[in-house]
């Protein structure tokens, strides 16, 4: 099996696996493997029962990792995330007591509902892969991956991300409602109870381990970026910072995002180079929550999305 096919086979395989529990939700799932493979973090963003959750717990079994999850609310402290070191009296000194955040998948649930300096204590994490307590480091793992979940109509309580949080996150997946056709499934599948859906009992099969996520990674490295792709990725960037619409562009962590993921939805199709459609296929998950729109913008009641798609138009497509 050639590299280009065992990239398609991960895809096919964990797809495979994950419906079935999650029906439907097929471009969040690619999306959040996307986020995975690339060593980037997601923000989930949906109504309350659209699975969110689910699909991380899903996708930990069948890729055979950990999973772990925060429930932010405006008490919770930055220990309560990171953990702390306890004096042991019998041994004479301190032991660290880990915090939910060592783990490899981290659901980090209504992230917006905990004050900036919580929220602050994952940025360390996400964006180095450890957590200074103490003056120590500690490692986290190279699968280490937030899928952080907000509701994007509940307002009372929240504590909207600062715009340096959310340059962190790859990508930001609108989780939106079912077709009707997987509404009928899900309610056709729906048990006697509202309890949570047991993913241990479901018939998820582990197909990857982390030694096949590894290699994957190396795989991707050989999808081939030409010039003009990469020029097309910076003229993109680069229209954001020049249209009255918008106060503030994507940045240049927002270009290195934008071709990255570019990169990965390619490879997931089992192709060895990135298209201008790949480009405009990753733009709007990676560019949208990095920008802010000009007051009249939003008056009018364009979207970030519709705004994007408007300033991409205006962008020259290589041939």
């Amino acid at each position: 099996m050639d590299h280009v096919e065992e990239l398609a086979s991960l895809k096919r395989d964990v797809a495979r696996e994950v419906r079935k529990v999650v029906v439907g939700q097929d471009e969040a799932i690619e999306g959040m493997l996307v986020a995975l493979l690339a060593q980037g973090h997601v923000l989930l963003e949906g109504v309350p029962g659209t699975a969110k959750t689910l699909m991380v717990r899903a996708l930990a079994a069948t890729m055979g990792l950990g999973f772990g999850r925060i429930q932010f609310t405006p008490d919770l402290m930055p220990s309560d995330i990171l953990g702390t070191n306890v004096f042991d009296f019998e041994r004479g000194r301190f032991q660290l007591t880990k915090g939910p955040i060592f783990t490899e998948l981290l659901l980090a649930d209504e992230i917006n509902r905990a004050p900036a300096k919580t929220q602050s204590a994952l940025l360390e994490a996400m964006q180095e892969r450890q957590v200074s307590l103490d003056g120590q480091r500690h490692a986290l793992g190279a699968d280490f991956t937030v899928f952080a979940t907000q509701n994007p109509v509940e307002q009372e309580g929240t504590y909207p991300l600062p715009e340096a949080q959310l340059d962190r996150f790859l990508l930001k997946i609108v989780v939106g409602y079912p077709s009707a056709d997987d509404e009928d499934r899900i309610l056709a599948h729906a048990s006697v109870g509202v309890g949570s859906v047991d993913v241990g009992a479901s018939g998820i099969d582990r197909v990857a381990t982390r030694e096949r996520i590894a290699a994957v990674r190396e795989l991707g490295h050989q999808v081939l970026i030409e010039d003009r792709v990469r020029g097309y990725v910076r003229d993109l960037v680069r229209a954001t910072r020049n249209t009255p619409a918008i106060l503030l562009g994507a940045g240049p962590r927002a270009g290195v995002h934008l071709l990255v993921a570019s990169r990965w939805y390619a490879a997931l199709e089992g192709r060895r180079f990135v298209t201008p459609d790949d480009v405009r296929r990753a733009l709007r998950p990676v560019i949208g929550h990095r920008l802010v729109l000009a007051p009249e913008v939003e008056l009018d009641g364009l979207s970030a999305s519709e705004v994007i798609e408007r300033v991409a138009s205006t962008v020259e497509v290589p041939r």
